[in-house]
């Protein structure tokens, strides 16, 4: 089973969870993550730098690149865990796998926000373990 592990570049424990799937025996794609946590603020000064505006700096090639390594892994997965906290994309990465009838996931970190939408979720959980029981 191919999973996609979606989650922020911000988060540190994204590698950890990751090592405890593979343990598991899961395929895990979280490549992601090597792009350090300062990409999308990277990106965003240099488009800025060069004079352009958000939507303008969608369509450059270094956008591209990035949607099209990230859209190729979430084609290939069979199911789908998003780490919270997670950012818009994230959420975003979640529903488009929802909307491909993949099973998907979510690992809580703040039992204070509830949010009914996680019911998209093929389940929620508050632990690894919690997700590694379902997932067998």
């Amino acid at each position: 089973m191919k999973l996609y592990l979606i989650g922020s570049l911000r988060n540190p424990e994204i590698p950890k969870i990751a090592n405890k799937l593979r343990e598991a025996g899961f395929e895990v794609f979280d490549d992601w993550y090597a792009a350090g946590e300062k990409a999308d603020d990277a990106w965003r000064d240099y488009e800025k730098q060069r004079g352009r505006t958000f939507p303008e700096a969608l369509s450059g090639l270094a956008a591209q690149h990035v949607f099209s390594f990230d859209r190729k892994h979430l084609e290939a997965a069979d199911i789908g865990v998003l780490v919270l906290p997670a950012g818009k994309s994230g959420h975003i990465e979640m529903g488009w796998l929802v909307g491909r009838g993949r099973s998907c996931y979510v690992l809580l970190d703040n039992l204070d926000r509830w949010d009914v939408m996680y019911m998209f979720a093929s389940g929620v959980f508050v632990t690894v373990e919690e997700l590694l029981e379902a997932l067998k």
